[in-house]
């Protein structure tokens, strides 16, 4: 790799990388994806749907919702398994399609390249521009433009913070911290400027470096990918030998490459493309779009670099799915259906119903047989809930002992009762017993545990 092509210094250990302000059809499509993507990401906080905002990722509280649905610490199968869906379709996306997600929808390099280095870009000027002016002494000029440019860092660091505390604390609580005295909410205010001088770090100093080092789905590319992964790559067969141009010469013997090294220029971090794939590479696609500018210059072919797969650089064997792409895809498939069916399942009341310990049975007075219960329900809903127990039995007799009759919202109602049954409808020792939880004539939920008597 060519420091002088990629612009880069270094400075306290670490290299400061100046690419070349990218333009072309595919840097557009990624605008335009990343104007999408950043709308989502700070808007889903503030939408409300079924009283609940539409993500929330409450790990203080145990709390999680996504698209208005709550999930409880009693459903912890669920989110681990939501988790393993979204590991797997990495994974599967990777198989086919390499490291695009880095390049198109990871938040890191959506804020890097669409948000801080196009504000760099509007202030210090191009790559040139900005070597020349860090290299240059602190004059008027250069403490206006870095001044402004790290002032808007930090805002927009700032707005990075709340919006990623909503996520976390919830935005009605955000609102709180915001609106009222500071006093009242020291630990939020303090972890707004911690997380907000958090991300002006990453984006104003570290960069690039999270996605080369500290990232580590990065390194996981030698194991994920195989020979007929799709990933930004460099057709060398195509292109070499590579050389300059000359006028009136023969260039019948060389390559389509020319070496003129915007590949190198453009390339946020700092890499050669036709050194093959490389760990750094996030398949942003702005050395396609340099690429391409140059071969129509030239009249050339376009693609000479582009998304290809090693099988068609090497044998040129058209595009197919490989063995373990359709591995990855049924595993997927599955594990989905079989999160969908739990979905489908699930209760909006979880109710369970537990012997009291230490009891058998008791015969009464009148010769009907009574059983000692435990009960409690957990209410995984926003909504305050008044509920009627029973047993699915008609004949069964219920006397509660002590009891909630109203389970408040995200809360939970303890019962303790006897389940009283009539000899004669005892038929063995050990039995099993129903119970239903209604709410306005409707069965949410139910229970089943075991009944003992001397039949």
């Amino acid at each position: 790799m060519k420091q002088s092509q990629n612009n880069s210094k270094k400075s306290g250990g670490k290299t400061f990388i100046y690419p070349k302000k990218p333009h072309g059809k595919l840097y557009n499509q990624r605008k335009w994806v990343s104007y999408v993507l950043l709308l989502l990401l700070f808007s889903s906080p503030f939408i409300k749907l079924n009283g609940e905002q539409l993500i929330l990722l409450n790990f203080l509280e145990r709390k999680f919702v996504f698209f208005g649905l709550i999930f409880t610490p009693q459903d912890f199968y669920l989110f681990a398994l939501a988790m393993l869906i979204f590991i797997l379709f990495i994974v599967f996306f990777t198989v086919i399609l390499g490291r695009l997600w880095c390049g198109w929808a990871c938040p890191q390099t959506i804020f890097m390249e669409m948000v801080f280095r196009r504000i760099e870009y509007w202030i210090e000027g191009d790559a040139n521009q900005q070597r020349k002016l860090d290299a240059q002494e602190w004059n008027r000029e250069k403490i206006l433009k870095k001044g402004f440019k790290h002032f808007l860092f930090l805002v927009i660091s700032f707005l990075i913070s709340n919006v990623f505390l909503a996520y976390i604390i919830g935005s009605d609580k955000l609102y709180q911290i915001i609106t009222e005295p500071i006093s009242e909410h020291t630990g939020g205010f303090i972890s707004i400027w911690i997380f907000t001088f958090v991300f002006y770090g990453v984006f104003s100093y570290v960069r690039e470096a999270v996605c080369t080092v500290i990232c580590p789905y990065g390194r996981l590319q030698g194991v994920l990918l195989d020979n007929k992964s799709l990933v930004v790559a460099y057709d060398e067969t195509r292109g070499e030998p590579r050389g300059f141009i000359q006028k009136n010469a023969d260039q019948s013997l060389k390559g389509d490459c020319i070496d003129c090294g915007l590949c190198v220029q453009v390339c946020p971090t700092g890499i050669d493309i036709r050194q093959g794939t490389q760990l750094e590479c996030v398949n942003c696609t702005a050395c396609i779009d340099a690429c391409d500018e140059v071969m129509l210059k030239i009249n050339k072919p376009e693609k000479l670099i582009g998304f290809y797969n090693h099988d068609f650089i090497q044998n040129r064997n058209k595009f197919k799915f490989g063995l373990r792409a359709y591995a990855y895809a049924v595993v997927l498939a599955l594990v989905i259906v079989i999160f969908s069916s739990l979905i489908y399942k699930r209760e909006d009341v979880q109710t369970t119903v537990l012997r009291a310990s230490g009891t058998l049975y008791q015969k009464r007075a009148n010769g009907s047989i009574a059983n000692l219960y435990n009960a409690e329900l957990i209410n995984k809903t926003n909504k305050d809930m008044r509920f009627v127990f029973r047993s699915v039995d008609n004949t069964d007799k219920i006397e509660l002992i002590q009891a909630d009759t109203v389970l408040k919202k995200e809360g939970s109602a303890r019962l303790t009762f006897f389940l009283i049954k009539q000899p004669k409808n005892i038929k063995e020792f050990k039995s099993k017993v129903k119970f239903e939880v209604e709410v306005n004539g409707e069965v949410i939920s139910s229970a089943t545990t075991t009944f003992f008597s001397q039949p």
